[in-house]
Formats: structure tokens, C-alpha cells, sequence
């Protein structure tokens, strides 16, 4: 079995997708625009499911066992693609069989969890990846550049908001039944992108409410963190906001710098002022052929966040949301439930 990320003599990477639910049909598009990756296997516990999502992408190697399926397929890697109970149990068996992973966030429902993963990973000398494309957008990725360039000096402020009425609900229904919500399944994202623009935090202080008295969890987050290199960031989520142009699925973006600063706002506009004065691009995502407005900006990050994958594997580095690097966006998701529990900061070590 090639456990190298070479793929059989330099071949196509041959992958399997466990989990053929909301979201992973965006996965298989993006696989299959990858001219050197072929998904060879699908798993999953539902048999209509599995068919429905097997037929779509013309994908005849189906399980409903996971194990069956290791055991039966020889494979590059796989992309699990479930809820986060499962995670754990899916990724030490990948790694028994000695099978890189891209595993979807949130890693895992508890720190205990995701050390485990990591720690069988790393014994077994496999890479793991998590699923954490945000800041794989386009339009982040403008902004990544932008700090990288070093036009607005030391950035020390930063505000990355994500405000929407959007009706997540009525597409995944079970958002609705759970304790634990925004933060859980947006702020991940929204608390991975100010590590990835501003370093890691080393304190977190937050708040969150419930506007929606349907739903058990919180629907509004506001966070504000110290990052290690001195800048401070607000870091606010909302799916309870209703503004005069909706912006779902957009992220808003201000970093003061102490050169100048740059503002990502509505409808991918970039502005950016320093020394020469101010100037300002569209930095819109693509359309995809298979995407839709307006998921088409996270649809693109996918394609973005595997392409990176497949170079990683094959070079035989560490991708830049490996599982020990999530360790710390995961950690920012139990501080933020801890602060909003007791309304102290908690340190970040």
C-alpha cells in the first residue's frame, strides 16, 4: 500500500471520502478538478446516501464500514468527512493502516480527542490535515498578502467579522439542536483566520447571546483576543443580524498596521492605504462550474485548501492546518465557551 503521498509510481493520488453528507459534495467537486487525485472509494452508514452521492460522481466502491473499507482499498489518503464524535475513532484507524488524513473541523469535540489523533498521526508517520478552509478564501488570501508585502508595517488592531441573517438552519437543521453553536461551527473559522493574519493569542475574553429563541445554542459571539506580537483583535460572529444587503457567505476584514491599515469589505473590495496613499482592487472568487452564488467563495476555498494538501503530501511537508496546528484554533473554541461561561479572560498557553 503507498503510504508515502507519492501515490502509486508517481501515479494519481487514489483517495476515499468517509461521510457523504451537506458538505462533502462540495469535497468531490473539488477532487475531481484535481487532475492528479481520483476518489476510488465512498463510505458511509446510510445506504441511500451512499448510493445518491456514489452515482453523482460515478464513484462504484462503496461501504458502509469504514473498516472494510481500509482493509479492501489501497490508498493514498482519505478525507473523512463527518460530525466530530467520530473523528477520533476514524483517524486512529486510518492511521493503523497507515493512511494520511484530511479530517473536517471541528477536529474534534474535545481537546482529549484531538491530542489523541494527533499523537497516533504523528506515531504512525502520517500527515494530518484539518479541513479548516477559511482562510483558503481568495479574498483572505489577498489580505495574507498583503501583510506579507509589509505595505501597513506591524499590524497591532484587527476587527474579522462575520454578520449575517442567513438561514443556515433550513440546509443543516441540526445547528438548531445543539448547546454549543456559533462558536462551534463558524467562530472556528472566524478564530483560525485572526491566528492565520495575526499570529497565535495568548488571551481570550468573550461574551455570546442568543437572539433566536428556536434554537438551543448561541447565534452571536463577540470576542476579543491578545495575540502574542502585541496586536489586539475583535473577533464577532452573528447569525442573527439583519442588514439592508444581506453578505452571507462574506468575511469582513479591518487590520490597522503601523504603516497604514486595509479593509476587506462587502462584495470583495480590497482597499489598502499606506505611504503611497490608497488604493483599492475587487478581489472577488471565481465562479466555479459546479458552485453556486453565494456559496461560491467557500466552494473555491475547498478546492483551494486540497490543492494545498495533494502539494503538501507529495513534498512530503507539513500542510499549514495540520492537526497540531488546529490544536491551538481549537483551543481558542474551549476558551471562548469558558469566558462566555464565567465572563473572566482565560490565558492561552
Amino acid at each position: 500500500m503507498p503510504v508515502s503521498g507519492q501515490g502509486a509510481g508517481g501515479t494519481r493520488l487514489r483517495g476515499a471520502l468517509i461521510g457523504c453528507g451537506f458538505f462533502a459534495v462540495n469535497q468531490l467537486h473539488a477532487w475531481a478538478d484535481i487532475d492528479d487525485v481520483a476518489i476510488v472509494a465512498l463510505c458511509d452508514r446510510d445506504p441511500a446516501r451512499l448510493a445518491l452521492v456514489g452515482e453523482q460522481f460515478g464513484i462504484a466502491a462503496r461501504y458502509t464500514d469504514a473498516e472494510a473499507m481500509f482493509a479492501a482499498q489501497a490508498l493514498d489518503f482519505v478525507d473523512i468527512a463527518t460530525t466530530p464524535p467520530s473523528h477520533r475513532y476514524l483517524v486512529e484507524q486510518a492511521a493503523r493502516h497507515r493512511v494520511p488524513v484530511v479530517c473536517q473541523k471541528p477536529f474534534a469535540p474535545s481537546m482529549e480527542d484531538a491530542r489523541a489523533m494527533v499523537d497516533a498521526a504523528e506515531a504512525a508517520g502520517i500527515a494530518l490535515m484539518v479541513h479548516e478552509n477559511f482562510r483558503w478564501q481568495t479574498p483572505i488570501l489577498a489580505v495574507r498578502d498583503v501583510l506579507a508585502s509589509g505595505s501597513i508595517g506591524r499590524p497591532f488592531w484587527g476587527r474579522i467579522s462575520f454578520r449575517s441573517g442567513y438561514d443556515v438552519f433550513s440546509g443543516q437543521p441540526y445547528l438548531a439542536t445543539g448547546a454549543r453553536f456559533i462558536i462551534e461551527d463558524l467562530g472556528i473559522h472566524i478564530l483560525d483566520v485572526a491566528r492565520c493574519l495575526l499570529g497565535d493569542a495568548t488571551r481570550l475574553t468573550a461574551r455570546t447571546q442568543r437572539i433566536n429563541p428556536a434554537i438551543r445554542g448561541e447565534d452571536v459571539a463577540t470576542m476579543l483576543l491578545d495575540h502574542a506580537d502585541g496586536a489586539v483583535s475583535v473577533v464577532d460572529c452573528s447569525y442573527a443580524s439583519r442588514l439592508a444587503r444581506e453578505p452571507f457567505p462574506e468575511t469582513f476584514i479591518e487590520i490597522d498596521g503601523t504603516e497604514g491599515s486595509l479593509r476587506l469589505t462587502q462584495d470583495y473590495r480590497l482597499g489598502v492605504t499606506g505611504s503611497d496613499g490608497t488604493s483599492e482592487q475587487d478581489v472577488s472568487p471565481p465562479l466555479l462550474p459546479w458552485a453556486s452564488r453565494p456559496w461560491h467563495n467557500i466552494q473555491e476555498s475547498v478546492l483551494n485548501i486540497q490543492r494545498h494538501w495533494v502539494r503538501t503530501l507529495r513534498a512530503r511537508t507539513t500542510p499549514d492546518t495540520s492537526g497540531r496546528d488546529n490544536l491551538k484554533t481549537l483551543a481558542l473554541v474551549h476558551a471562548a465557551y469558558e469566558s462566555a461561561a464565567s465572563g473572566a479572560a482565560v490565558q492561552l498557553g
